[in-house]
């Protein structure tokens, strides 16, 4: 009984802050974390520990799922050289820094307990990066940002594994990398396998509730047979994700994808919001065993972060300044790769080869592509949320608490990954709004009026080549005939033009689908035409059930 209440509590807390945030300008995630500060410090709250398992395991895997599922695969696609280099190349430079750092800031400790640290501090948070989507920050920082996160667990864990196996026994630069490409190989062939078996299956399956209730599964029947096999969980989880996500389109039907999105918008905000209450609810039981264990308590605990963190941010800054050069250089050779592809494309464009049409697919897409990168240039105000809105989180506790029980100093260790991941979020959580004001990214993403206008004369295409394949003197004409003489109103009438309303509609779909994989349009003008087009189809359903 007393578990349920607690239950009760945490949800109506979680509620009444996603209702509380946005009335006071705070994102809830905070809200959720000084609330569970405030609660964790009373005198008549007992001990909350919780266990790294229970998040690395249970909340972890569907969070990042719900994430996965929601990232436009074609953005992630675009930015996937820049998404690896952070997700990679940054957490190994940076835990290897840190771990200098915290080798002259920290009596007693190795250097590869060090390095653990560092890497337990390194990575950002997908879901600490929620707060940054909804404060603004544009839409392509998001997708970076988001997709750092959800691949960098991969590094930093693989990181923390070796680097305690090394404070115990040797480990060889072979096994490190191998260790590393299996966790990320391993887990994206499984992530891959499971997400688009469910899919298929999922389509055989005409009931909603169902369909959803088995999608509930497949962030953990991604992960548990990853960590099984010593892959990483997490970057199978990611990975079905995004292969349900891009695929559901094509192979679930409107209601389920809407019931999966509603269910799982709802899983998110109480899973999130959990993650960040128990995060300050831990705050009282971790500042009384350093209080008790360690010289200079708490206070250089949070020193320590303070400089840890900043040193983060400054090799972020660095790394995130090559990202801005190598985006000039590419806006700078845009007009000769587009010249030389218009070449190309104009070779191509009558040749009857075999591989002409797969050639001339290619190149529209590497065309769409540098359209995109013309609209959504990555210059020195996306640079610099980029730095800012890369903040540590739930991952930085959780890994710090997988320390073996017998490190020295571990409550030490623990308590500066909390604070890091503490400064993290109230500091650059708290002003990222204001940054990206100030650099007046604000808002300025807007669709365009051009492009919609593009997207919808293609949708009048699908729909008159399906008037077209239809026999005027039945379907094609009743419909010309109810649009201009408004003929008699009969079932039979409403049931043919249903079905040729259908027929439309999926002739649409796929269109759009098809545009989605050369990258014509943006995902966002792309994502509310489909969501348009489920719309019609679920108002014809329920019309025709109700006449039923």
């Amino acid at each position: 009984m007393e578990s349920i209440q607690i239950a009760v509590l945490v949800i109506v807390a979680i509620t009444a802050a996603s209702a509380l945030a946005p009335r006071i300008g705070i994102a809830s995630p905070l809200v959720l974390l000084a609330v569970g500060m405030v609660v964790s410090l009373l005198p008549f709250t007992p001990e909350f520990v919780i266990e790294p398992e229970f998040i690395l395991s249970g909340l972890l895997p569907p969070l990042l799922y719900s994430t996965a599922v929601n990232m436009p695969t074609m953005d992630f696609r675009r930015d996937f050289r820049t998404i690896s280099g952070l997700s990679v190349l940054l957490v190994v430079v940076s835990s290897l820094v840190l771990g200098g750092l915290f080798t002259l800031l920290i009596d007693g400790i190795d250097y590869p307990m060090a390095v653990a640290l560092g890497a337990i501090v390194s990575p950002t948070d997908a879901v600490a990066t929620s707060i940054a989507r909804r404060l603004g920050a544009p839409s392509r920082v998001v997708t970076v940002l988001e997709g750092e996160s959800l691949l960098n667990d991969a590094t930093a864990l693989v990181l923390l594994r070796t680097a305690v196996a090394a404070t115990g026994a040797g480990v060889s630069a072979a096994g490190v990398l191998g260790d590393f490409v299996w966790a990320v190989v391993g887990a994206v062939s499984i992530g891959w396998l499971v997400g688009a078996v469910l899919l298929r299956i999922r389509a055989r399956i005409e009931d909603a509730a169902v369909t959803t209730a088995i999608s509930f599964t497949v962030p953990f029947l991604a992960y548990l047979p990853a960590e099984h096999l010593g892959a990483s969980g997490l970057v199978a989880a990611v990975t079905a994700g995004l292969v349900t996500g891009h695929g559901r389109a094509k192979h679930l039907g409107p209601r389920q994808r809407l019931s999966d999105h509603q269910n799982w918008r709802t899983i998110e905000v109480l899973l999130e919001g959990v993650v960040f209450l128990a995060m300050g609810l831990e705050v009282s039981a971790l500042v009384q065993d350093v209080e008790e264990t360690t010289d200079g308590g708490v206070a250089r605990a949070f020193t320590l972060a303070a400089v840890a963190l900043v040193v983060a941010l400054a090799i972020r800054a660095g790394y995130t300044a090559t990202i801005v050069l190598m985006e000039r250089r590419r806006e700078r050779r845009s007009p000769q790769v587009r010249e030389a592809i218009d070449r190309w494309r104009s070779q191509v464009e009558h040749s009857r080869h075999p591989r002409a049409a797969r050639s001339r697919r290619r190149l529209r897409r590497v065309a769409a592509d540098i359209d995109f990168y013309d609209a959504s240039r990555f210059g020195r105000g996306e640079g610099l949320v980029l730095v800012w809105a890369g903040m540590r989180g739930v991952v930085t506790l959780a890994a710090a608490q997988t320390l073996p029980t017998e490190t020295d100093g571990r409550s030490l260790l623990v308590l500066v990954a909390f604070f890091v991941a503490l400064i993290s979020l109230v500091v650059q959580g708290g002003t990222l709004s204001v940054l990206v004001r100030l650099l007046g990214l604000a808002g300025r993403e807007q669709e365009s009026t051009q492009e919609w206008e593009q997207l919808d004369a293609r949708m009048l295409e699908a729909a008159n080549e399906v008037l077209d394949d239809a026999d005027p003197t039945d379907q094609a004409q009743l419909l010309r005939e109810r649009v201009t003489q408004k003929a008699e109103d009969d079932a039979h009438d409403r049931d043919v033009m249903n079905r040729l309303r259908l027929q439309i509609i999926e002739r649409q779909r796929r269109m759009l689908l098809h545009e989605r994989s050369l990258g014509t349009f943006s995902s966002a003008a792309l994502g509310r035409m489909l969501a348009r087009l489920d719309a019609d189809e679920l108002s014809i359903d329920l019309r025709r059930g109700d006449e039923a």
